[in-house]
């Protein structure tokens, strides 16, 4: 745009520099007209952010594995109902930057080299239900493994189990049957809902597959060594573990329990 000026000045044309110099004729004429004591104003505005700042601790302080975009959602969705003016994420981006309250970001995972063109994710709620399993050890040294069913749709965490034992089919009819009963009441799915899953025993076994059918489950399993196919609930695994059991107290597995309970409720909010 220097350059450009300078031309004008020499008497060449807007119109011919511009299109030699490849620049915006409308830039030039805002800049032309622009008076001697023009000061950028974005780069010297100032703004008070000590409450942003109070807010933003209040929220981290209860829930510290939040990053800036779900810091900036729940303030956003505090000063709705009061009409306060809404925030920008970029500005608490900024604040958060500025404070060191940034999460340090995770290594690269290195690409897989199969290929994934589905989509698990579907439109409307109770098409496809997908199922996974993980676990977690208390203070105690006592081990807890969860299993749960979540909608593809809303990823609603429809129901869950916890048990001391392994991943069996009782377990697993459970869920199912919590999953259909938070849905449908005492009522069976009009059409068939997708029941997918991964190879675990518990989810190819004959009585497992008898029972969905029974509540109008459609089993459907992710092909051999393919965590990405049920990628909704390897999302769900990686989210419980990162915002709510590492910070949750655990310390027997009858506290835990009551804790992931409430962590799974406050999940679906």
């Amino acid at each position: 745009m220097d350059s450009a000026r300078a031309l004008i000045a020499r008497g060449w044309g807007v119109s011919f520099v511009s299109r030699c110099l490849r620049v915006s004729r409308a830039q030039l004429h805002v800049i032309l007209r622009r008076t001697d004591d023009w000061k950028d104003g974005r780069c010297s505005r100032h703004t008070d952010d000590t409450d942003v700042l109070r807010r933003i601790h209040h929220v981290i302080g209860e829930l510290p594995t939040y990053g800036y975009r779900r810091v900036w959602a729940l303030l956003r969705r505090q000063t709705e109902p009061d009409g306060m003016p809404a925030i920008n994420a970029k500005r608490v981006y900024r604040i958060m930057r500025q404070n060191a309250l940034l999460l340090e970001r995770k290594p690269a995972v290195p690409p897989s080299k199969r290929a994934h063109t589905g989509r698990v994710a579907v439109k409307e709620s109770n098409q496809r239900w997908c199922s996974d399993g993980f676990e977690f050890r208390c203070d105690n040294g006592e081990k807890l493994r969860v299993t749960f069913a979540l909608d593809c749709c809303d990823r609603e965490a429809l129901h869950w189990a916890v048990t001391t034992g392994g991943f069996d089919s009782e377990t697993v009819q459970d869920v199912m049957l919590g999953a259909v009963e938070r849905r449908f009441g005492s009522e069976l799915p009009a059409s068939p809902v997708e029941w997918l899953t991964d190879n675990g025993s518990c989810y190819r076994a004959n009585e497992t597959r008898q029972f969905a059918r029974m509540l109008g489950l459609e089993p459907k399993n992710t092909a051999v060594r393919s965590p990405e196919s049920n990628g909704i609930a390897e999302s769900f695994v990686k989210t419980i573990k990162r915002d709510y059991i590492s910070i949750m107290p655990k310390p027997d597995g009858l506290t835990a329990a009551k804790n992931l309970a409430e962590a799974c409720e406050h999940y679906n909010e």
